[in-house]
């Protein structure tokens, strides 16, 4: 069952990857709205899950996180992060840059040492302003799932034009403070056209050009995780254990401190 996260603010919730988490929607909170349409996406597919509202405006996610963060610092709540996250892509926000700054802001007045995260897919890291506020957030976690045009168009499918070449290279832009983050999954499901195709990325030919993508864009950490929710489309399946120590172990190999998520 596809996962639609209440906007501006949800959670806290326990993240994987990043702790305490306060979620950060910038997306409408009665749908969907991405650059990509991920198989693996806990939120469902786009076509799903239209969105009846409006993407809320910077005003309203000052006031909904001022109001969230004032509650949790009365009852003394533990957090860790403020995490941009939710029913998409944060980033086509057109406000973004102006509400990261807000962030930001209301983070150093209720609760200083916790970081701010975004989740982003890098479709928009191309554009200046985007790529300027991702340098100023604590983690920018930017996904690079492979740099096989073919698997991102039958995996991620992205919504609009997609060069992954182009998105390596403004990735590398950010001069080492981008977070790459990577999901690595087995499993057949049927294309576009009924046929029934791989989406296993584990093997040494993905490996092998994607540690040569991360030596392109030299991120401070490298995150890897397998399917953990329930997704939506069949055919799916979870990495093991072994194969993801294995692969961690091949990217640390070549440099990269990495992290691990089963």
């Amino acid at each position: 069952m596809a996962i639609i996260y209440p906007s501006p603010v949800f959670g806290p919730v326990k993240s994987r990857r990043l702790g305490v988490s306060l979620g950060i929607n910038l997306m409408p909170g009665d749908g969907k709205c991405c650059s990509f349409d991920c198989v693996y996406c806990e939120c469902g597919l786009n076509g799903d899950h239209r969105p009846k509202q409006k993407m809320p405006s910077a005003n309203e996610v000052n006031r909904g996180l001022e109001k969230k963060l004032k509650e949790m610092k009365e009852r003394k709540e533990m957090l860790d992060v403020l995490t941009f996250s939710g029913n998409g892509e944060p980033t086509i926000h057109p406000q973004f840059g102006e509400i990261v700054d807000m962030v930001l802001s209301l983070r150093d007045i209720y609760y200083p040492n916790a970081k701010v995260s975004v989740i982003s897919n890098s479709t928009q890291v191309h554009r200046d302003e985007v790529r300027n506020a991702l340098m100023k957030v604590d983690n920018p976690l930017m996904k690079l799932d492979t740099v096989s045009e073919k698997y991102i168009k039958i995996v991620d499918r992205p919504t609009g034009k997609y060069d992954v070449n182009d998105i390596i290279e403004n990735i590398a832009r950010m001069n080492g403070h981008a977070i790459v983050q990577t999901m690595f999954m087995r499993g057949c499901i049927k294309d576009e056209k009924g046929n029934m195709v791989s989406v296993d990325n584990c093997g040494n030919e993905y490996i092998e050009s994607y540690i040569k993508a991360l030596e392109k864009i030299k991120p401070r950490q490298v995150m890897i995780y397998t399917l953990d929710r329930e997704w939506p489309v069949q055919g799916l399946e979870k990495a093991d254990s072994e194969t993801m120590d294995a692969i961690a172990e091949k990217i640390r190999m070549a440099g990269f401190y990495t992290s691990v998520s089963y």
